[in-house]
């Protein structure tokens, strides 16, 4: 399957004039300016790779919904350096099923989701192993795979 391609048909919205409450507070502005300066194309692990500095931490659900593709892209292409998959399993477990993006998306989105969760349990075991995060990758699995709504 292309990852990419059906998260981009399932999370098919348009870039958000804001990302963020942007006028919070300067960090708030500066992330708002990160994630509005790309696109779910051009953003990488510059922008998104440092966990201390994570703009998707302050991202309204729009705007991960938008960003999902990207998300996935990053998960994908960073398995063997970088490993952006932590950061991603962070943003989709965070607060369980309370998490506004997980209550944000649809049935389909959710599937999706935990499908892509379990694509990376089956052919990345080594590497979610080695990157301490299987634990966090069946949480967040649990979560996704049992849709409410």
């Amino acid at each position: 399957m292309d990852w990419v391609a059906k998260s981009r048909a399932l999370f098919a919205v348009e870039k958000p004039e804001h990302f963020t409450n942007y006028e919070h507070c300067d960090e708030c502005a500066e992330h708002d300016a990160t994630l509005r300066q790309h696109d779910r194309e051009s953003i990488g692990i510059e922008e998104l790779g440092n966990p201390a500095w994570d703009p998707i931490c302050f991202c309204q659900d729009i705007g991960m919904h938008y960003y999902l593709p990207a998300f996935i892209r990053l998960s994908l292409d960073t398995m063997s350096e970088d490993f952006y998959l932590e950061q991603f399993l962070f943003h989709l477990t965070i607060d369980g099923r309370e998490n506004s993006f997980y209550v944000s998306c649809n049935r389909p989105q959710r599937r999706f989701i935990a499908d892509f969760l379990a694509f990376l349990l089956e052919e990345f075991p080594d590497k979610i192993e080695l990157a301490f995060c299987g634990d966090d990758l069946l949480n967040a699995y649990e979560i996704w795979s049992e849709s409410e709504s």
